[in-house]
Formats: C-alpha cells, structure tokens, sequence
C-alpha cells in the first residue's frame, strides 16, 4: 500500500497550501486527514474546530474524545479508521460550511475515497450525510447502511451533538455497535471473490 500512502500525502500536501474558497484566509492549519491507507472505515466530520484548527489534525477536541471512546467500545482504535471533514479548514466562529467552501473541498474528499477505498463510510453530521444522502433527513436515517458506490454508507449523529443534547449519546452508541456486523458482511462478500467480480458482488447487497 505504499502507493496509496503516497496518494494520500500528496493530497494532504495540496490540501496545506489550498486557496480555492476563502477559509484559506482565516486558518491556521488546513486538516487534510488522519489514519491509515488501509483503513476499512472512514469517518466523514463536517469541519474542523478550534482545536482541530490548531494542530492541524481532525477531532482532537471533545468530540473527537467522544469518538475514541465509540471506537474503543467496538474493540476499535483510531488509528485503525481514517477521519477527515467535508471541509478541510475551519470556517470562523464554527459556522455551517458554505456550498462553495464544500464544493472546493469536494475533489480532495472524493481523491481521498478513491486511494482508501473503505469498506464503510460513516457519515458524521448533516453536511456529510447531505453528500451521499441529499435532502435526507438524519433523524429518520441514521444508523441504516446503504450501498452506494460499491461499498456501504452510513449516516449517523456527530459526535458533538451528544455533547450539547445528551439525548443522543445512547443513539450514537447503538449505531456505533452496528459497524463491525456491517464491516463483516463486506468482507464476507468479497472473500470468495476475485477482483473481477467484487463490482457484481457488491451490487447483490
């Protein structure tokens, strides 16, 4: 997978130095992305905060505290996922991105998706799932994994909505514990497969 590692440098590279919508102006570090090529889950935030913003690394405040803690609950460790945001830089006072700040972003999430090729995307907030799930509703999806471009995805609750409405804590767990089933059943699929055929696989799910 040294290819893929490379790929995914290379993205974080033009990430650190791009220009094209105007969050640019107000970072301090762009945040490309973390974990590894090999990741068979990627977790898609909405966009950095403060903390995030400063150390140039996603989910590093109290929500990303939050998510090591799901992780760990499934027998999971971050460094075993690859976490990054629709939007790679921090829109000021953590205001909502704007369409064209996410359609900037856009090409380097789709590049990231592409070299990773996760078994499971989980989808972290409204903006994410709006992506793959476009005038959908979080409330009536989360949870419920779908087949879309070959493997599953999945809409869930960000993590910071259970630090400000503790209502959703015990949402967020319930989905969390699905993920390993639904990682099983990928793998499961394509482990009597050849290459060739893991498209015409995956459509049957």
């Amino acid at each position: 997978m040294i290819e893929s590692a490379d790929n995914l440098q290379q993205i974080a590279s033009e990430v650190s130095v791009c220009e094209k919508c105007k969050l640019h102006a107000t970072r301090k570090n762009a945040v490309p992305g973390d974990g590894p090529a090999t990741a068979r889950i990627m977790f898609i935030g909405e966009g950095p905060g403060f903390h995030e913003n400063e150390q140039g690394k996603p989910f590093v405040g109290a929500a990303g505290k939050f998510l090591s803690e799901l992780l760990a609950a499934i027998g999971m460790k971050r460094e075993e996922v690859f976490i990054t945001n629709v939007v790679k830089c921090r829109p000021p006072q953590n205001r909502d991105p704007e369409p064209e700040e996410l359609k900037a972003c856009n090409a380097y999430l789709e590049r990231q998706i592409a070299v990773i090729k996760p078994k499971v995307i989980v989808t972290l907030g409204r903006y994410s799932m709006e992506k793959f799930f476009p005038g959908a509703k979080i409330s009536a999806i989360h949870g419920q994994a779908r087949t879309i471009g070959g493997r599953l995805v999945v809409a869930m609750f960000h993590p910071a909505a259970a630090l400000h409405q503790p209502q959703y804590r015990s949402l967020i767990e319930q989905d969390f514990k699905k993920l390993p089933e639904l990682i099983a059943k990928m793998e499961a699929m394509e482990t009597p497969t050849t290459a060739d055929e893991d498209p015409q696989q995956m459509s049957l799910f």
